[in-house]
């Protein structure tokens, strides 16, 4: 019974021939899943657990499943639970609130990699509604998020093979613009020009070129979110677990029918442009008026007032809420620069490297001139705190100037992570972080 406790993922199937081996294996790749035969299993289950995400198998359940997604939805409202639909991927089915279609067989690595994506997008379109309230208390605005009618961009890599010429026509047949790049070097250059909703590699007779450049893309931060699908051959010697594992987002082969293939496509570039859609509409925040004018962060009572409606919000949904404050350390270095005036003028840009370090849906403040503050929602603890290190190594590595031909000098931060929970709420918890990271300077 403890291990079902845990369970993040629901899979409705009603038997296991697909259900399975899906299920065996996400629960070793750390996403433990409770499969429910049925739409009344299904929403018992929600009920009684935590889950942050569901998978249909629509082959098993028949229309019976296609209209599942809604009320998985409304039971687990106001918490946005992302719906996976395991079948044919088909324009309908966008009309059933599912939020992406795979193609069966699913490896359970690129289920990882897709649910991963669409939990931080539900994460972040909850945000974005909290944000646009507390913004609204404050006078401000915040629009939403606008739908993107132009054409799907696909930037299909690979040497001009027919099988992949008839996926580029198949594309384009489907409404997509397809541009061609016959090299990695001419690929990089266009992923850097431009910006494309997926991109399709044909791995030919050279597989690993074709997967070097779906990690070089998951290497870069502006393209880490950019679906790839790799197609490849079936003779191939690349291991589907080996090309997920390399950051490909789907695997198809030319023995399929390309207008099959072009469809799983579409549906990648559809989901990410939804994604970034939501992204683009946080990051407006920044430039809201209300923000503090030396970092681009939220101001003191910004925060606080925002921090309180995410408690709120965080109980309802029933997911965690963590706050990590960054206070500067005090070094011999940084004392001899706050003296000279130099660790004011380093403060804009070590609040700006902040606001870029964090994820779209985490709020970063700057509480007092040498004290940030993070609200991470969805992200327990533990993982407040490895974020919090994470943004303190990277600011750690940046020497900021002196002045009068003295050495660069380095910040670090003494950090303190707590996670919002009881009746104290939010108050509590920021105070509590406030307080580890004075006792680590002690």
């Amino acid at each position: 019974m403890a291990a079902s406790v845990q369970a993040r993922v629901l899979i409705v199937a009603r038997d296991d021939a697909l259900a399975g081996p899906l299920a065996e294996g996400l629960d070793r790749l750390g996403w433990r899943t409770v499969t429910a035969r049925g739409p009344y299993a299904a929403l018992a289950a929600l009920g009684d657990l935590n889950i942050e995400a569901a998978i249909i198998d629509l082959a098993s359940g028949g229309h019976e499943a296609l209209t599942m997604a809604r009320r998985l939805k409304a039971a687990c409202a106001p918490r946005r639970l992302p719906v996976v639909a395991i079948g044919d991927p088909e324009p309908e089915l966008e009309s059933y609130d599912f939020d992406l279609t795979l193609a069966a067989p699913i490896h359970p690595a690129q289920a990882v990699l897709r649910l991963e994506t669409l939990v931080r997008t539900a994460v972040a379109e909850e945000e974005f509604e909290l944000r646009r309230a507390s913004f609204a208390d404050r006078g401000g605005w915040l629009d939403l998020p606008e739908p993107d009618a132009n054409p799907f961009q696909v930037l299909a890599i690979g040497e001009p093979a027919p099988q992949f010429l008839a996926l580029s026509n198949a594309l384009a047949r489907s409404g997509a613009e397809v541009v061609g790049a016959f090299t990695a070097y001419t690929a990089f250059d266009y992923l850097h020009e431009r910006s494309f909703d997926a991109v399709v590699l044909w791995a030919g007779d050279n597989s690993q070129e074709a997967l070097s450049i779906a990690a070089g893309m998951r290497r870069n931060t502006r393209l880490y979110h950019t679906p790839a699908l790799l197609y490849m051959r079936q003779e191939s010697y690349v291991t589907m677990s080996e090309a997920y594992h390399r950051g490909v987002s789907d695997v198809a082969s030319p023995e399929t029918p390309e207008t099959e293939t072009a469809k799983r496509v579409i549906e990648l570039a559809r989901s990410y442009r939804r994604q970034t859609a939501v992204r683009k509409a946080l990051e407006k925040a920044r430039t809201s008026g209300l923000m503090d004018a030396a970092t681009g962060l939220f101001t003191r009572d910004l925060f606080a007032h925002h921090l309180g409606r995410l408690a709120q919000a965080s109980r309802l949904r029933n997911r965690p809420l963590s706050v990590c404050v960054l206070k500067v350390a005090e070094k011999q270095d940084v004392s001899a620069a706050r003296a000279g005036g130099w660790l004011d003028r380093a403060i804009p840009q070590i609040g700006s490297m902040i606001g870029r370090l964090v994820r779209v849906e985490d709020t970063a403040a700057r509480l007092s001139p040498e004290v940030f503050a993070l609200a991470l929602p969805a992200t327990p603890q533990a993982s407040a705190r490895a974020a919090g290190e994470r943004i303190a190594a990277v600011i750690g590595c940046t020497a900021f100037e002196a002045g009068d031909g003295k050495p660069p000098f380095v910040i670090e931060f003494d950090i303190g992570v707590a996670e919002v929970g009881g009746a104290e709420g939010a108050g509590k918890a920021l105070e509590e972080a406030a307080a580890r990271a004075h006792q680590q300077a002690v």
